[in-house]
Order: C-alpha cells, then sequence, then structure tokens
C-alpha cells in the first residue's frame, strides 16, 4: 500500500501544505493554450436577463434574520478574541463526544 507524500496531495493543499507554483508556459505554446481557454471558457452572461426566485426560496430568504442563523456571530467573536489573545481552552473531552455523536449519526444515517 502506497501512501502519497507528494506536496499536491489533497491533504496537503487543504491544511496549507507547500504549494507548487504553476510552470510556465513554453515559447509558442501561448497561442496553443489561448485557443484551449477560448474553447472551455463559460459563456458570458446576456444582459436583460431576468431571474426570478420561487416563492419557497423568497421565503427563506425573509426568514433570514429570524434568528435562523446557522452560528451565533457573537460566539465566533469572542472565541476569535480568545484565540488571537491566548486564553482559550479546548475541551477534549467535548470535543471527543461530539465526533463520537457525528459518527454514530453518520454510521446510523448510512445503514438506513
Amino acid at each position: 500500500m502506497k501512501i502519497e507524500s507528494s506536496p499536491d496531495s489533497y491533504i496537503g493543499s487543504v491544511a496549507g501544505g507547500p504549494q507548487k507554483a504553476a510552470p510556465a508556459p513554453a515559447a509558442g505554446a501561448e497561442n496553443g493554450a489561448a485557443a484551449v481557454a477560448g474553447a472551455s471558457a463559460p459563456a458570458k452572461p446576456q444582459p436583460g436577463v431576468t431571474v426570478t426566485l420561487s416563492s419557497a426560496s423568497q421565503a427563506v430568504s425573509a426568514a433570514g434574520g429570524s434568528g435562523s442563523d446557522v452560528f451565533n456571530t457573537q460566539k465566533v467573536e469572542a472565541m476569535k478574541l480568545s484565540i488571537a489573545d491566548g486564553s482559550f481552552k479546548a475541551n477534549p473531552e467535548a470535543i471527543a463526544d461530539k465526533m463520537l455523536s457525528n459518527a454514530a449519526e453518520m454510521m446510523g444515517s448510512a445503514r438506513g
């Protein structure tokens, strides 16, 4: 079994590992690269296109500020400050309990 250890690996790039610089194009390759880029470039949006939202998406958008936030902004800011000043203390037992709970939930949903 071989384990990928190149700096391009997914984990290395996610964890902020070393990044490779993009290689410089070879002389004369500019025209070929432009042709390939032009062929795969996404179409530009046309001016004057009207977008309408469904009533369900409008309801969700309207309810956005009514306490249905995914996270508590004040708590996040307090944590940022405590991390910055070095006073943040992680609770390993709570982290482990939550990880086990999430794993059990995922295993249960995978079976059913």
